[in-house]
Parts: C-alpha cells; structure tokens; sequence
C-alpha cells in the first residue's frame, strides 16, 4: 500500500471549521467532544469519531472534551465509564479536563424543561409509549394530536414536579415538546423529553425519579460545555432539525453548537451495534468485551492490535458524507504494516512433531545467532540454542508430498533457520499412524545456514530446541461472522455467527526468550505471522494477522 496520508486529507468537516475561523463564528473558537454512551464498551467504529473529534481540535488549535451521555440508568455503569476512559488513553487521547457527564446538567436541564412549559411549549400526556408512537403516524401519514396537548401551563407543571417528586408510576406519563403533529420529519412530531424511571443512577443515585431522553439532553449538554462543533454520524441527521429547535428556544449566553454528520466506520464481517455485542458476551459466544475476535477497542488491543495502527486507519478512510463499508483486509494491512517495522521476531512451533538429527555430536549444544527484526538494525541480534533434537511443525514434513512441496520430505535437504542444512533419511509413526518423529542429517559446513559450495534449497523452515523448548498456547481466528456484511440475507446477523471462529493450540513449543516477551507485547512467530502475549495468562498467544498481505489479494479481486 502506498501514499498513506500521515494527516487527515481536506475533507467537508474540515473546509466547514476553517470557513468559521475566517468569519470569526464562535469568536474563533473550536471545541469538540467525544460523548459516548456508558452502556458497553468502545469499538473500532468509535475509533473513527474518537480520531475526528480530538485531531479536529488539536490541528485547530482548539480542545476536546470526553462527555458521558448518561441519561439511561437501566443500562449504564460505572465499570463501562471506567473502560471507556482507558480506552480512550489506550488509543492515544485524553480529555481537554476531567471527564464531563451529562448527568451534572440534569438540574438545568429540568429548569430548562420547565421553562418550555411555561411557554407553551412542552406538555405533559398521560399516554403509554404504544399509543404515542401510533399517533405520530408516519411518512407520508398524518400524525394524531394527543387529547393532553392542550392542557394549560399551570396544569402542565404540576404534573411535571409530581412525576420528579416521584409520585408517578413508571410509564404513566411523558413530557413531550409540542412543535408539529404534521410535520414531515419525524423527529419533530411532539417528541419525548422526560420518560418516569424509578431506577439507581450510577452517578446521581436515586435522587430523580425523571431521566431526559438523549435528544433533549444531548444539545444542551453541548450548549452548556461552549462545543462549537458537534459531530455525529449519519443516523442523526434527521435529529438535527429538533437538535436546532431545542437550542433556539433557550437562553443561551453563547452561540448555539452547531451539529454536523459525517458517515459512520462500518467493516466486513464485523457487527458494532453495542446491543448485539452484549448478546455475544451474554450467550458465551464469546468469552467477554475483551474477547480477542470482538470489535470493541479491549478485543483488539488484547489480540494486539496497535493503537497507532488503528489510527492510521482512520486517518486513511477519511470523512464523507457517503455511508460504506470498508473490508476489513484493509484495517489488518495497517496493522500487519506497523508490527512488521517494529514487533521482534521469535521462533515458535504450533503443531510439534520431534525432529532427531543422526549425526549431531552426543549432549552437544550450540547457540546460533538471529537477528531480531531485519526492519529494525537496531535491534540487533539474539542467541538461540541449537541440539540434535528439535521440534519443527507437523506441516513441514510429508512422507508422500505432492508437486512443489518444497519443505523436508525423504531425501530433500532444507535448510533450518540461521543454523544448518538438514536432510531427512526416515521418519516413524505412532500408535495413531500419525508421524511422530522425523529423522535427518546435518551438514557441519553449513552453520549459519549457509552453504560454501553455493548449493541452494527451496525452503527454510523454523525450529525450537526441544530440550530448551518452553510450552504454552497460541489462539489462532476466523472471522467472527462468516458473511461479510453479516444477516444481509436472513435480516438477524446472529445468523451469521462463525462457530469455528477460535482453535486454541496448546502444547506449542517456544525458543527460550519467550519467557522476557511481557504481558501485552506482541512478536512475529517465524513464518507463522503476529501474536500477542495475553495480559492475564502466561505462555498464551493470541494471533494478530497472518505475514500475508490479504488486502492486495482483495483490492485485485474487485479491480
């Protein structure tokens, strides 16, 4: 891949902020806010808005804040306020100041909500939720005025302090705006702006009984934060009209925020509705939020996954107006990009079958010398030791290959990775019949894998000592979904769920300095591609991306 952009191309977002500096709109001013929703984790779509909204701010000169819209206490808690906050950090940003929440805006908001009734403007109906929603009818269809509309201020804001003081069953009333039963856009329909729930806050505890709906609190949230440019996705561009509305009927002391929506990160074979990630996590399907085949941002940075990585992804997409789909061969090339330049490289053998060299000198041992990244001079070299019993991979060995099998076979000479020139003389099975143990001998003139008579051989092949060799796991994945955009066709994506999406590997064989790679860090296995040391369990190996570049086998496919 070529002509990565190391900042964001110009894009509309981009041409809007640098038209308002030159009018001097909000007194020259840019402020942004991330505002996620403390009802699950981050995901590689949040990736996206995370990017836009902090680099907007910071190419500007301008700041961004982390606001919690936690205005639904049935979902929200603080263990996903505190997750968000770290994967936040993970991927490179920090908030402008203290996280905001818009739980610390509820008393104004209420005020604000009382002064709309007052006006005129905001009533309480005595409806259930069915019945509301019926009556604002659809496009195209007339919308049916509630018989509560008309009630009178006085009346109005009784019944609103009664439904905060706690006095109203849940589901009994509403407070609603009352702009337009007719209007052509939905959102404007007399919207809900106060819904009853009896339910613990995990900020404000059980001090209110009334929790603002995400429309009402959103823009004044970002009214009372001074954001100048409030970015959203695509799906709430029809939201913007009531966003606008909201705002022109408050006392602002400062101009209004103006919201603006660009298209939404979605990725082949990949689900980010937060909802359906909870059913994974709630059905076993995966093994929780962190779960290395998940989406969400603790998924990938546990299968190892760079933060840098994943911003330089977002960097290259860009911002559009236009919703797509990108493959997600694409975000693996920036990942298999970054760690070929900077993960160190180790040997390791996944499926071990016992290699025994005839002729090698009794109980001797060699070191032999590997670089550590051949990206990376600088990186030097390492010690690795080398005796006349090794493991090498099941797969390297056939004892009836079939044409252009290059690997070690009954009288093929291979060459073993920065040591010597092996060539197999015999193999023998087990009590299963499968090969066990594969017979072989070395030529001494070839140490450091080279011959002085200039011969070649076709293959080369990794190794561990087996009397040196440290055991552990690796994980190796499929997709998750095996479609690539998943329940396209049956409309459920569960549908699509891939259960042989993990094999879990273990008795792997691994060289001696697999013992210094930390928690977290992530190596290139000789030929077998990217793993990550998980953080929790020792001697595990999550597979990050294979050494192929699937994105160009992609990109020719559909050229």
């Amino acid at each position: 891949m070529t002509n990565r952009p190391e900042t964001f191309n110009e894009d509309f977002v981009r041409e809007m902020v640098r038209a308002d500096l030159a009018r001097a709109t909000f007194g020259g001013r840019i402020q942004t806010r991330f505002p996620p929703e403390p009802n699950g984790y981050l995901h590689i779509g949040h990736a996206k808005a995370i990017t836009l909204d902090f680099e907007l701010a910071s190419e500007f000169g301008g700041i961004c804040n982390l606001r919690f819209d936690d205005t639904n206490p049935d979902t929200e808690d603080t263990v996903f306020v505190e997750g968000i906050i770290e994967d936040l950090e993970w991927l490179g940003y920090t908030s402008a100041g203290e996280p905001l929440y818009a739980s610390d805006y509820f008393e104004q908001l209420y005020e604000w909500a009382e002064l709309l009734i007052t006006r005129g403007l905001a009533y309480v109906d005595d409806q259930d939720a069915e019945t509301i929603s019926q009556q604002r009818g659809g496009y195209g269809q007339p919308g049916v005025e509630s018989p509560f509309r008309n009630r009178t201020p006085e009346e109005n804001l009784d019944l609103f302090r009664l439904m905060r003081a706690g006095e109203c069953a849940e589901g009994s009333r509403v407070l609603r705006a009352r702009i337009d039963m007719q209007h052509e856009n939905m959102q404007l329909r007399d919207p809900v702006m106060y819904r009853i729930r009896h339910e613990h806050h995990h900020r404000t505890g059980d001090a209110w009984h009334i929790y603002p709906t995400y429309d009402w609190a959103h823009g004044q949230s970002d009214a009372i934060e001074g954001v100048t440019h409030s970015l959203c996705t695509l799906e709430f561009d029809s939201h913007r009209p009531l966003y606008d509305w909201y705002l022109s009927q408050l006392p602002l002391t400062m101009d209004a925020p103006r919201q603006t929506e660009f298209a939404r990160l979605e990725l082949t074979h990949t689900v980010t509705s937060k909802r359906r990630l909870a059913t994974l996590v709630a059905d076993g399907i995966v093994d929780g939020w962190d779960d290395p085949r998940m989406p969400t941002l603790r998924g990938l940075r546990r299968r190892g996954y760079p933060a840098e990585a994943i911003r330089e992804f977002c960097t290259y997409i860009g911002v559009s107006r236009t919703n797509s789909r990108h493959q997600i061969e694409l975000l693996e090339s920036f990942v298999r990009q970054h760690l070929n330049a900077n993960a160190p490289r180790k040997m390791a053998v996944t499926n071990p079958i016992k290699l025994v060299i005839t002729n090698w000198p009794a109980d001797t041992v060699e070191y032999v010398e590997v670089v550590n990244n051949p990206e990376r001079e600088s990186d030097g070299t390492r010690q690795v030791p080398f005796s006349g019993e090794l493991f090498i991979e099941a797969e390297d060995f056939m004892a009836e290959p079939p044409p252009k099998y290059f690997r070690l076979t009954p009288g093929r000479e291979v060459r073993l990775r920065s040591a010597y020139f092996v060539t197999c003389t015999g193999y023998e099975h087990d009590a299963d019949g499968n090969v066990s143990t594969v017979f072989a001998t070395y030529d001494p003139e070839t140490r450091g894998g080279n011959a002085p008579d200039g011969r070649k051989v076709k293959s080369t092949m990794h190794w561990v000592s087996a009397a040196h060799a440290i055991s552990g796991s690796a994980a190796f994945y499929d997709r998750l979904f095996s479609a690539e955009v998943p329940g396209a066709e049956t409309g459920d994506v569960m549908d699509d769920v891939n259960s042989n999406s993990k094999t879990l590997l273990a008795g792997c064989k691994f060289e001696p300095s697999m013992l210094d790679v930390a928690p977290g860090e992530v190596v290139q296995f000789e030929r077998l591609g990217y793993f990550a040391h998980d953080p929790r369990e020792s001697m595990l190996f999550h597979r990050t991306v294979g050494l192929r570049d699937e994105w160009a086998r992609v990109k020719d496919a559909k050229n």
